[in-house]
């Protein structure tokens, strides 16, 4: 097992290399890649993604440049903008957690292929010659979940590399967040460092 610092310091050689912005890497077809880390390690993640952003995005030699989309900051920014915020507070001070969550599910259209607003956003977003990180998962849990960022945007963006730093563990076909939250649900995604 590497650990933490090990991990991150793979990251940067791997996404670096030719055959990984051009989907030949790992001998897949689908460029979708999972980061998964103990949670305890968040800041420690955090810091390395700015890092490699600062570092690649700074330099024209690489030939891509990292996106980054934290999912609680887009959820956060879209409430903004339909100027719901607020009335999300209201709603969970009356209404609950519970009530709050399927609301704000409904607002975002999450079970939509087409229509999720996170998505739509995250396409909208995206760089010519990118590499997308997708950040925030703990983050915007119980709103989101990993699945359903990743069913959803296979479909729409099939042809740049993502990858989706996760606080919790990846098997290969199963997320479990936090280490304890299952969700059993496959995954045509792999593992970023084995």
């Amino acid at each position: 097992m590497n650990s933490i610092n090990d991990k991150l310091n793979k990251i940067e050689s791997i996404i670096t290399k030719d055959s990984f912005s051009s989907n030949k890497g790992l001998g897949n077809d689908i460029p979708y890649y999972i980061f998964d880390y103990n949670p305890k390690y968040e800041l420690k993640v955090r810091n390395q993604v700015k890092y490699l952003k600062e570092k690649i995005n700074d330099k024209d030699g690489y030939g891509f440049k990292i996106d980054e989309f934290n999912l609680y900051y887009i959820i956060i920014d879209i409430l903004k903008k339909k100027k719901y915020l607020d009335k999300v507070f209201d709603l969970e001070e009356k209404k609950g957690r519970e009530k709050t969550q399927d609301a704000i599910n409904k607002l975002l259209k999450i079970s939509s292929e087409d229509s999720n607003l996170i998505i739509n956003y995250i396409k909208e977003n995206i760089s010519q010659n990118s590499i997308v990180f997708i950040t925030g998962v703990g983050q915007s849990y119980p709103i989101i979940r990993s699945h359903d960022i990743l069913n959803n945007l296979h479909h729409h963006i099939d042809d740049i590399p993502v990858v989706m730093f996760f606080p919790g563990k990846y098997s290969g076909y199963e997320l479990i967040l936090f280490g304890t939250i299952e969700d059993n649900n496959y995954y045509r995604a792999f593992p970023l460092i084995d």
